[in-house]
């Protein structure tokens, strides 16, 4: 059941959300307290209904510092991409379900220019180091069905208040660091983040049968540690950022500084990986290390 906002109960939340959808004559729907309308309305949110579909979630925000005993400083502006595709699978015990296939950027800009940084001087070494933009390739998502692996049911977990509908969604992180040696355990080499969702829509566009990749805002926070190529040498001390953005209807509606980026250094993010593409997700930590080698301490 989902949460209500002020008093309505799902049902009568549905049924004024969709009331428009009834009037038309259209199809029957989809009824968000069932497992599979639950699911259904899931991958909408994330990609389409439809398999193979491109569909682009686009952000803009600021990341900032937070370190012990000092104000939080601004480091710069981000710019953030994700194309995805969701697929059908089946399994033969859940039944039919979907899994989302994705490649993503996260640029670090210049807030002054719009341009991306290629360098950046750290305040607090004093020392300029070269900026590696994060290109995750691929970023995909295990299978979602309408029932959990021990068969619980899928349940709507979003909050309605007349046609809109949001969710939160926190993934806490806590992992081994891949840049790490073989000793982790005993000093404490783990990566610790915490990424937080906000996603908002109309309800009469998540219920249309019809409506199978529906306008959908997103808020996104994530609480992390330091990136590599800052070179903090382990500094108490995270970053933090703070974006929003959507579901655009087309590539074209890009910021310049993103299409240009993609169009000049990253031509494989115009489109997602292959449906079924089953290579293992990479991150900002396994990127960074395929593409810089160490450096032995105090020396360049």
């Amino acid at each position: 059941m989902s949460r209500s906002w002020n008093v309505l109960p799902l049902a009568v939340a549905l049924t004024l959300g969709s009331a428009a959808v009834l009037a038309a004559g259209k199809a029957k729907p989809i009824d968000l307290g069932t497992p599979e309308g639950a699911n259904l309305a899931a991958r909408k949110i994330q990609c389409s209904a439809n398999d193979n579909v491109p569909t682009i979630y686009y952000f803009h925000g600021e990341a900032f510092s937070r370190v012990p005993g000092e104000r939080d400083r601004k480091l710069f502006d981000v710019e953030g991409y994700n194309v995805r595709q969701c697929v059908t699978v089946n399994d033969p015990v859940r039944g039919a379900g979907w899994r989302l296939i994705s490649r993503e950027l996260l640029l670090y800009v210049d807030p002054t220019t719009g341009e991306l940084l290629r360098e950046w001087k750290n305040p607090w070494t004093g020392q300029t180091v070269k900026v590696l933009q994060t290109a995750n390739d691929p970023v995909n998502q295990r299978p979602v069905f309408a029932k959990a692996a021990d068969g619980t049911p899928a349940k709507w977990p979003g909050t309605i208040s007349g046609d809109t509908w949001w969710n939160t969604i926190t993934v806490p992180l806590f992992y081994i660091n891949p840049l790490g040696g073989e000793y982790q355990k005993n000093v404490g080499g783990y990566y610790h983040a915490t990424e937080m969702f906000n996603f908002f829509g109309k309800v009469s566009e998540l219920v249309d049968p019809k409506n199978v990749n529906p306008a959908i805002e997103v808020g996104w926070v994530r609480l992390a540690d330091w990136l590599p190529w800052m070179e903090m040498s382990g500094r108490a001390g995270i970053i933090y950022i703070h974006a929003a953005g959507r579901k655009l209807e087309s590539y074209e509606q890009l910021p310049t500084v993103m299409r240009k980026a993609i169009e000049t250094e990253y031509p494989e993010y115009r489109n997602p990986p292959p449906g079924d593409d089953s290579r293992e997700n990479e991150t900002s930590w396994t990127y960074f290390k395929k593409k810089v080698q160490p450096t032995t301490p105090g020396k360049k």
